[in-house]
């Protein structure tokens, strides 16, 4: 069986791998991983394994934003910090879980239940893993996991300024970038709080701080001066003013 450990805490995951040795020599480790964009780079460029070690907290995001750029992906044992209130959602979805610092006999369990999940119940073990995600994650996005060039830059959402969409692609802007990404503005306005973004058009969700500017314009409509300086003129829809006024304090 061939296995990758994605850890960012070297120790972790050294100890990680010397238990499978020990335990599981027929096992080779493949390679151990310490963030979102090294894991993303890794299975790039390589044949998936047949089973993940993935650390759910990593130091540039968490394991479910690496799940969600793969196309399709093997067996998961998760590893983590998480509080024993938090733990029940791993129980839900029947999902195997290793508390850190983690223990031999937990370990050896782990990878037995695995394998009878992989002989009776392969059909919806995607489906669990995505819901499991889903109950693990904070509400709202809190970074985003962009391409540059051939790597992935993770963005926390605090230094994003705006999101605008032009013919067809939607893209990020920082203070100083304004870099591709894979979401619609329909799907951003979801996963962001609304506290934080507004949505002024079909090409525009705007934070307060990229808001230098607000002047009026002509149809009882607004226009916007953005911070960065966009391409073009940005301009509240008639029907968006008041809730944005309300959003802005206005």
């Amino acid at each position: 069986m061939k296995v990758v450990i994605i850890e960012d805490e070297a120790l972790s995951a050294k100890r990680l791998a010397k238990l499978l040795n020990e335990i599981f020599p027929q096992m080779e480790v493949l390679a151990m991983l310490e963030s979102v964009n090294a894991s993303l780079a890794w299975f790039y460029e390589n044949e998936y394994p047949d089973l993940i070690f993935l650390d759910i907290q990593l130091n540039d995001g968490t394991g479910f934003e690496i799940l969600k750029r793969l196309d399709g992906y093997p067996y998961i044992i998760f590893t983590t910090a998480y509080e024993q209130y938090a733990l029940d959602a791993f129980k839900f979805n029947s999902i195997d879980y290793l508390l850190k610092p983690i223990d031999r006999e937990e370990l050896l369990t782990a990878v037995n239940k695995l394998e009878q999940i992989h002989k009776n119940e392969e059909s919806n073990y995607q489906d669990r893993i995505e819901a499991l995600g889903k109950q693990l994650m904070p509400s709202f996005r809190e970074r985003f996991l962009v391409k540059v060039g051939l790597q992935f830059k993770s963005i926390p959402t605090e230094e994003v300024y705006y999101f605008s969409y032009k013919e067809g692609l939607s893209y990020l802007h920082t203070r100083d970038q304004c870099l591709p990404i894979d979401y619609t503005l329909e799907q951003l306005i979801e996963a962001l709080d609304p506290k934080a973004f507004f949505r002024v058009n079909r090409q525009y969700v705007v934070s307060l701080k990229s808001v230098k500017e607000i002047h009026s314009y002509f149809n009882s409509r607004l226009l916007l001066t953005l911070i960065p300086a966009s391409e073009e003129d940005v301009i509240v829809s008639r029907e968006r003013v008041l809730n944005f006024k309300i959003w802005a304090g206005l």
